[in-house]
Parts: structure tokens; sequence; C-alpha cells
């Protein structure tokens, strides 16, 4: 049986944390006195921190500094994790952990591949650290999705060709990111968005755990 190497992304794959990045970065734009939607927020996922305020002061026209930056970056990150001190178990979300668990069972090898640098801490606070064999976060990579760097990091932390390896994510640059680097990718969330992943689920409750036998034979 050939290895393979099981990635997750975090923030809307495994915990329901991408909420939170969305109410800092609201509360900064209406600061700013930019109107962000839940719409805007969609161009956000999967990337970094300093693309994603970029994104969002070209909504509102605004030309910064890079002292005013770097203080927003700060201050949207501080916002962000005053939201999570009370994070828990209860923030994962449906069905992930059935196929964390069925992977450990069939004894395959599982990372995290996440923009996110604060991707350690919401794991440990979610007490689902020790189902990681290799965890690749923001801190670790210099190119955000759809550069496919992170996603290569975790494959070789795992010693897994790219090509044996499967990808969970919710956002495009992950999907094309997955798929640069001749992974199998798995959307999770809307197929419209997600059409360029090889496989689409609505989110982990819709994944029979023979699919998961599928990918691993």
């Amino acid at each position: 049986m050939t290895k393979k190497a099981f990635i997750f992304d975090l923030d809307g794959v495994i915990v329901d944390t991408a909420k939170y990045h969305y109410l800092a970065w609201q509360k900064l734009a209406h600061e700013l006195g930019i109107e962000f939607t839940p719409e805007h927020n969609e161009e956000l996922k999967g990337v970094s921190r300093v693309r994603s305020l970029d994104i969002i002061l070209e909504l509102g026209n605004i030309q910064a500094s890079q002292e005013e930056k770097d203080k927003w970056l700060i201050q949207k990150n501080e916002d962000y994790l005053s939201y999570l001190v009370d994070i828990d178990e209860s923030e994962i979300l449906p069905g992930v952990l059935q196929v964390l668990h069925h992977l450990i069972d069939k004894n395959q090898p599982i990372a995290l591949g996440s923009a996110s640098k604060n991707a350690k801490p919401i794991l440990e606070k979610t007490g689902i650290i020790h189902f990681f064999d290799a965890i690749v976060d923001g801190n670790d990579v210099s190119n955000a999705k759809p550069d496919p760097e992170v996603f290569l990091q975790a494959a070789r932390k795992l010693d897994v060709a790219y090509e044996n390896s499967i990808v969970f994510e919710d956002s495009v640059a992950g999907i094309q990111a997955a798929n640069i680097a001749k992974m199998v990718s798995i959307g999770i969330g809307d197929a419209t968005t997600l059409n360029e992943a090889k496989y689409i689920f609505k989110d982990f409750t819709f994944i029979d755990l023979s699919f998961i036998d599928s990918l691993i034979n």
C-alpha cells in the first residue's frame, strides 16, 4: 500500500475560527471607514494577513505607510486573539473528528497546512493537536497560497511524495495551491466557488469513510 499524506487547512476546514477573522477585519475596516461585507471576506480566504490588509485598503482606496500597516496588522491580530480566548472543542466543525480518528486507525500520516500564525494555540485549545504528525503554518512559510509552499513543506515533513498527498481546503487559493503541487484537492464548502477542486463536499458530514478508504488504497 502506497503511503499517503492527508493535509488539512485550519480555518473553515477543521475549526470554525474563520468567523473571528471576519469580525476582526470588519472591526478594522469600520474604523477606517471602509464597508467590509461577507462577500468581500471571501477574497481573504487562504490569503496572508499582509495581503488581506492590502485588499481591504484597496476596497477603501486608502494609501498607507508601512508604519500604519504594521500598526493595523498588530491591532487586527490582537482583536482576533481576543475572540479566541474562550474557544474549545465546540469550535471543531461537524464530521472532522470522525475523519481524523479514521485516519489514525488506518495509520495514515496527518499534517496541518495553514496560513494562520496562530495554528498551534488553536489546535491546543480545541484539544486536537495530538492528531497531527506535522504542522506547517504562517510562521514557517514565506509565500502565501496559491503558492503551494505550505503543502509542499507538509508533505516533506511527512516524507510522502507530493502526488500521494491529499489536501482539504475551503478557499480557492488553497485549492489552486494543491493543484499546482499535483496533490489531490478536496474542497470543503460551496461547489460553485471551489469548482477547481477534484472532489467537493459541503462539509465533513458529507464525507463517507469509504471515500477516505478509496483515497488510501
